[in-house]
Order: structure tokens, then sequence, then C-alpha cells
């Protein structure tokens, strides 16, 4: 079994230990980064809808990224993010055995590097899934990523001897996930707060919710689908009667203030 998360906006570059990996979509990244280089500060905040501040701190991102970086210019992915969902999945308190897990069985989502490990080496970058940056291949990232993503977590799939990928990503980058080119079942959790008889989902709980979710399969080792039902991180439960198909709804009582 896999699980797909998404990356976050904010970064931690604290310094973390530990062997890198590189990317498999490395050239991509480069190549990307590249037609990033030529936009103006302008360009990078109607781009992303950021401040100045922020465009400007992205495009000296851009300037500086390298085809081959030093290590000490570059964190593993799943030690570098540092939004909601990485709140809930807690990396650094997993033991070196889980993250040789997770780095089998976990895979993050990137507008900027397609498909990453949890080790892989990152440098810092903004470049979100749903941006419409032109290339080549179209005018956004989805053209440029087109089947690819799909096309990588099937060759982890096989490799695992995996049917079945739990997708705790945003609708925005499983986007660039082409259902048509992915040859497994796609469970998706789906966190929700109840309060008063109405539940909702609530974006900053559902994002760590989905971290969660992704560190309970890391520790449990899980394998088997059923077993994501039993996740209880946070007072969620499984509500079968909320469900449909492989659209899995866990509900909590919304918590208090």
């Amino acid at each position: 079994m896999l699980v797909v998360v998404s990356p976050a906006k904010r970064l931690n570059w604290d310094a973390v230990s530990g062997e890198q990996t590189a990317p498999q979509f490395q050239d991509d990244a480069v190549r990307l980064v590249k037609t990033a280089r030529n936009l103006t500060l302008g360009d990078l905040r109607k781009l992303m809808d950021l401040s100045v501040d922020l465009a400007r701190l992205n495009r000296d991102r851009f300037k500086v990224f390298s085809a081959e970086p030093d290590a000490h210019d570059t964190r593993p992915a799943i030690h570098a993010f540092a939004g909601d969902t990485y709140i809930g999945l807690e990396a650094s308190s997993l033991s070196q055995e889980e993250l040789d897990w997770a780095q089998d069985h976990l895979r993050i989502l990137s507008g900027l590097y397609g498909v990453l490990r949890p080790m892989d080496a990152i440098q810092p970058y903004r470049l979100e899934m749903g941006s419409r940056l032109k290339t080549r291949r179209g005018t956004n990232l989805y053209d440029y990523w087109r089947a690819a993503p799909a096309k990588a977590l099937n060759a982890q799939a096989e490799t695992l001897g995996a049917d079945t990928l739990v997708n705790c990503a945003s609708q925005e980058y499983f986007g660039a996930v082409d259902p048509k080119a992915l040859g497994l079942r796609i469970i998706t959790p789906v966190f929700m707060e109840e309060r008063g008889g109405e539940a909702k989902i609530v974006s900053f709980f559902a994002k760590k919710a989905r971290g969660s979710m992704a560190r309970y399969i890391i520790q449990h080792r899980l394998t088997d689908s059923t077993g994501l039902k039993d996740f209880d991180t946070g007072g969620y439960t499984f509500n079968p009667g909320m469900s449909e198909g492989d659209r899995w709804v866990f509900l909590r009582d919304y918590p208090d203030a």
C-alpha cells in the first residue's frame, strides 16, 4: 500500500542529519526553475498570489537553485516541509526504522519535483501545483507533469507488490495524478468535524488529520486497507454510514476552542 500527501508552502530549514537521496525528477525541477527565472517580480506575485516580500524571496530562491546542489544546501523533503499536514505527520519523532519504511511507502506530490520520497534532497522553493506556469508542454503544471506522477507511483507499487493507494493529498495536488494512467485502487480518507448534529470539513483540521493518517500507516506498517478503519488519532472514528465506495469518512466531535 502506498500513501501520498501534499507538500507545504512553509519550510523548516533547521539542520537535519542523515543520508539524503536524489529526487527522481531532479532534471525536470531544473527545467522548471529555468522557466521560473524568466518571470518578473510582478509575474511571480500574480502566479502564486504572493506579497512583494514573498515574491522577492522566491525569485531569489530560483536564482540560486542548483542542478547539483551541495548537501548543506538541501534538506530531506519529509523534514523540510512544515505546514499543517506535517504537524500531523510529526516526522521528527519517527524512528529510523519508520523513516526507512516510509521511504518505500510514502510519496509527496510536488509542483516542482513531481513526486518525492521522504528522504529526497530538496532545495528551498515554492511552486504550487495549481500554478499556471507556461512551459513547452502547456499552460500549467498539470500540462507539464501529465502522466509522470501516475507512472512513478505505479512503478513503486509494482516494486512493493501493492495494489492500493491512500490519497492523503489535497485536490490541487492529487489532480496531477492521472487516474487513467494509475492502475491502483484509490482510497481517499475524508476528515470531518461534527457540532450540533452537523458535520463539515474544516481545512486546518483536515490537513493535520491527513498527516496523522500517513503517520498511522507508517507506524503500523499497514499493507491492508482494512487497517485504516482503526485510525483513531485525534479522536476520529471511521463512519461507515457517511462513507461511500472508497471515499472513507472519519468523524469526530468539533474540538473545543
